[in-house]
């Protein structure tokens, strides 16, 4: 990176060390740290910049930074704060990605930062606007808008205001309305509910009335007539009116401008390709309602502020409305939606930093003594293990011949031919009913036609459980680790036993190379836990072996055991349980590699060079959200960033991508043809995906049902409400009855059972009985304390007196609800590897077919409450040395709680082992907290 360090404002200097958000506002053309306790608060009169980071799975941080333009900002300090952005860019190492964002127009990444909602107040303190010290109590009007995300704007008090198609939210002293329009939509009115929480919580101390007023239903109720009468009386209101706020530009596809000299020159070339884009220059992307700044890696910083002036010129040039979007991106961390401007742009495992560039900012950083070490963050942490399944319920397999399906034998189940598909279904207890798993299996040698019917006999049997069941697509190399973790040992033989496969082997003339009983086979023993342990049958030769891996050699009634010089004692004693499941009763000779005889070299056609590396594995990339429609065919794809389980919203469908698994989340009021194309939806999301941000081909997809999520779903949300996801109604009901304090409607909502999983301990391997537990179910403790906040907070609506009293000056205070103590620390999942064929996902639905009963066997368990908030984790008052708290440790502390290893560190230890302070730590999500812990041995 060409930029210098010495034309960055010092206030910048050593950011973007740890996880989590500053701000600062400019006053006196400076850019101003603003105080934590402020933060969430904007004037309208002034300019800010808002940096964001994010610890990403791989250990690196990400940065975005965001530049808010206040509508009563000056231009010198919109000017100002576009500049110092781009310095604050260079002092992160040139990798931050950077949007301008305008006062009522801002993105929704920013809006997620700050939600509900940001309510901008008046005046400003750098600008020169002298802050309003209210006397008097007003009562304020605001139009609210955004389905992911709230957008509140206030305006006029003042009956013109209200239209039929928005929501609108009047504040007064003593009561809260919320006034839907008859064509508004129900998710705005849902989160508008929202923003009255807030307002509730913010300027009302939680103490006062709020009602719903609905367009249209003039019913003889107080709180309607209370609200007409604020405004003078009913009278009829009209359709919103056009304004520049809804103006969209007639330019839609990207036209390439290079900035030289302070001018862009027009880039005639189509279409557009990623060639076109030279690292010493900078180059402007107008797409309309966005424009976009590309900087290239070596350009200098003047040239990147001068090409940031230049955008801004360029708008003003073109009358472009003021708030259209500004985003500007470093050469190697752009953006999906500048990327898609493109006809090609190649697909990489993900950006690299330059180390020339990262270098230079860290040895600059190191000598003004700021700690480097999250600038150099860059190596994975270790493997995390997942919560699986525990081991009390019942599974039955069943392998699809032709259009049927077979049952497997139980000492078959686990056993997998390539030339197959299986349908596996897995039954628990819940607290109330039980809960299914269901999955059906494909092989990469199967037909088509039973490909098809694996599909449909899927569905057939999901919708004879009234679609409660988590339903799953696998292919064979793919199998998530929730799945894998259902089989004491899990075998993938060559070939295929069903009529179809044999059909294809005799109609093509192909040589049926199918596993027998009695015969000469090898497998690759591989994995590290019950999540991803797998046997797989390999070619019959010497070049199939590999020194990092065990081999289990089958000579009809003889067993060899190989051990790869890089192998580990956990992979031998796996190696011995897989064998025993081949065979049992067989002993096998165990062969270190380099001490084999002609007996083990023979069956393979004699000794042959093996390699010595262990398969890549696949690049953990944190989870996202998608809000997904097909409309006309087409794929209609909005993110929700920072999301959490409110973003859920019941009339969606929602694509979790984890880059390892897709989750298509099916809401309880969800459109019934939209319902239908669940499967569509999620497949058209892979093809997308896969050719824009490289996500694995036949990776494993969930089909997950409103109030029916398992626990490898709810572990990706921070927390996880079981009540909440049960209760009937749509998005706005849901929302008024907690607001006001209604119980709760859930026939029938059975509470969710959790699993807790404390690691996998590699003993494991050496207690091998074919009824062996891997994880201890744990129970979620009782109500949720959310819901009974909410409800202590509503107070009994009634007909309290409105005028207009003074209004005290009240000093805006952001109040964080108490969240929900119900935690969903759900069982270990696991990962696995491979390709696959192409797959058709079923149609649904069709007709019902009988479902073998399944009888579950219950056990009791122990329930089991952690906090995932630092506040709550209690501290020991006796500190423990790292070395002695790890659960490898060679010198163990007794008596230390292993749940918790990590509260007996000192405050020092704590810093020193995790990075950051112990609060910051507790603040994560439950997933990355264990994550961590893993990684450093204390989990």
């Amino acid at each position: 990176m060409a930029v210098s360090m010495k034309n960055v404002d010092p206030a910048f200097q050593g950011v973007g060390q740890k996880v989590g958000m500053d701000i600062w506002r400019i006053e006196d053309f400076l850019p101003v740290p603003v105080p934590k306790s402020e933060y969430g608060k904007f004037y309208s009169g002034d300019s800010y910049i808002i940096l964001k980071t994010t610890a990403l799975k791989n250990g690196a941080y990400h940065y975005d930074v965001h530049f808010w333009l206040g509508k009563a900002t000056s231009q010198d300090e919109a000017g100002t704060a576009a500049i110092k952005t781009v310095e604050l860019d260079a002092a992160l190492g040139g990798r931050a990605v950077q949007y301008r964002e305008v006062q009522g127009h801002e993105t929704d990444k920013f809006l997620s930062y700050f939600k509900p909602c940001i309510i901008p107040l008046e005046g400003g303190v750098a600008s020169g606007f002298k802050k309003v010290e209210a006397e008097k109590f007003e009562p304020r009007l605001y139009v609210c808008k955004g389905r992911r995300v709230v957008r509140v704007k206030e305006v006029p008090y003042s009956r013109s205001s209200l239209n039929h198609d928005d929501v609108f939210i009047l504040d007064t002293e003593f009561k809260i309305y919320q006034f839907n329009g008859s064509t508004s939509n129900i998710q705005e009115r849902a989160k508008s509910l929202e923003v009255v929480q807030y307002i509730k919580d913010t300027y009302h101390d939680g103490k006062c009335d709020v009602a719903v007023i609905d367009d249209g239903k003039l019913v003889a109720e107080a709180d309607t007539g209370e609200f007409w009468s604020l405004f003078g009386g009913f009278a009829p209101i009209g359709k919103r009116a056009a304004s520049e706020d809804d103006a969209i530009s007639e330019v839609s596809t990207g036209k390439l401008y290079i900035v030289e000299e302070g001018t862009l020159n027009p880039v005639n070339e189509s279409p557009l390709s990623r060639g076109m884009l030279e690292s010493n220059k900078c180059y402007i992307l107008d797409c309309g309602a966005e424009v976009f700044v590309w900087m290239g890696r070596i350009t200098s910083l003047e040239e990147r502020k001068a090409a940031s002036a230049s955008a801004e010129e360029f708008l003003s040039s073109q009358k472009r409305p003021k708030h259209t979007l500004i985003t500007r991106v470093i050469q190697g961390f752009e953006t999906l939606p500048f990327r898609s401007n493109f006809d090609s742009w190649p697909v990489a495992g993900g950006a690299t930093v330059s180390e020339d560039g990262r270098g230079k900012v860290a040895a600059m950083l190191k000598q003004q003594g700021v700690n480097v070490k999250g600038l150099l963050k860059g190596a994975p942490s270790k493997e995390e293990v997942p919560p699986l399944f525990d081991t009390h319920g019942k599974l039955e397999m069943w392998r699809i011949n032709g259009t049927a399906k077979t049952a497997v034998a139980s000492h078959d189940v686990g056993k997998f031919f390539s030339g197959d598909c299986y349908l596996v279904l897995y039954t628990y207890p819940g607290d109330r009913k039980d809960e299914y798993f269901l999955c059906h299996w494909i092989g990469k040698q199967s037909t088509e036609e039973e490909q098809a019917a694996a599909a449909r006999i899927s569905t057939q049997m999901a919708n004879s459980l009234k679609g409660r069941p988590a339903q799953g697509h696998v292919v064979e190399g793919k199998e998530p680790p929730e799945f894998i973790g259902l089989f004491q040992n899990f075998y993938l033989f060559k070939g295929g036993l069903s009529s179809g496969f044999k059909k294809k082997v005799e109609d093509q003339g192909l040589d049926d190379d199918t596993y027998k009983d009695e015969g000469i086979a090898l497998f690759r023993v591989q994995g590290t836990g019950p999540h991803n342990s797998k046997a797989i049958q390999v070619d019959l030769n010497a070049a199939s072996l590999n020194s990092s891996y065990c081999y289990i050699l089958q000579n009809n009634a003889l067993l060899f055991i190989w051990n790869g010089v890089s192998s580990t004692p956990e992979e031998h004693q796996l190696a011995v349980k897989m064998a025993e499941f081949l065979k049992p009763g067989t002993t096998p000779k165990i062969l270190k590699e380099g001490s084999e005889s002609a007996n083990f070299w023979n069956p393979l056609g004699g000794k042959e060079t093996h390699p010595n590396f262990r398969e890549s594995k696949e690049t953990g990339k944190d989870p996202r959200l998608f809000a997904c429609s097909l409309v006309k065919g087409k794929l209609q794809v909005t993110e929700v960033f920072n999301f959490a389980q409110d973003d859920l919203l019941s009339e969606d469908v929602m694509i979790l991508d984890t880059f390892t698994e897709i989750f298509a989340w099916v809401g309880q009021n969800t459109d019934s043809k939209e319902k239908q194309q669940v499967f569509d939806i999620a497949q058209k999301y892979i093809e997308r995906t896969a050719a824009q941000e490289g996500l694995p081909e036949n990776i494993p997809v969930y089909k997950v049902t409103e109030g029916n999520e398992p626990f490898f779903f709810t572990k990706y949300f921070e927390s996880w409400d079981p009540v909440k996801a049960a209760v009937q109604g749509d998005s706005f009901q849901k929302r008024l009855n907690v607001l006001l304090g209604r119980p709760a409607q859930t026939p029938e909502a059975p509470k969710r059972r959790t699993a807790s999983v404390e690691g996998i301990d590699t003993g494991f391997l050496t207690k091998m009985s074919p009824s062996a537990t891997r994880t201890q179910p744990v129970e979620s403790s009782g109500a949720t304390q959310r819901a009974a906040a909410m409800a202590a907070l509503s107070s009994t609506l009634n007909t309290a007196s409105l005028g207009d009293p003074s209004r005290p000056a009240i000093k805006p205070i952001r109040v964080k609800l108490p969240s929900a103590d119900i935690l969903d620390t759900p069982p270990p999942k696991k990962e696995a590897k491979g390709g696959s064929p192409e797959v058709s996902f079923p149609s649904e639905p069709e007709d019902n077919v009988e479902v073998p009963n399944s009888s579950v066997v219950s056990d009791d368990v122990q329930s089991v409450q952690e906090s995932q908030n630092g506040d709550n984790v209690e501290q020991s008052s006796e500190y423990i040395s790292y070395e002695r708290l790890k659960a490898r440790s060679e010198n163990p502390a007794p008596n230390v709680d292993p749940k918790r290893r990590e509260s007996y560190l000192s405050p020092e230890d704590f810093i020193k082992v995790f990075g950051m302070e112990s609060k910051q730590f507790y603040s994560l999500p439950k997933w990355k907290q264990d994550m961590q812990k893993r990684a450093l041995d204390l989990f």
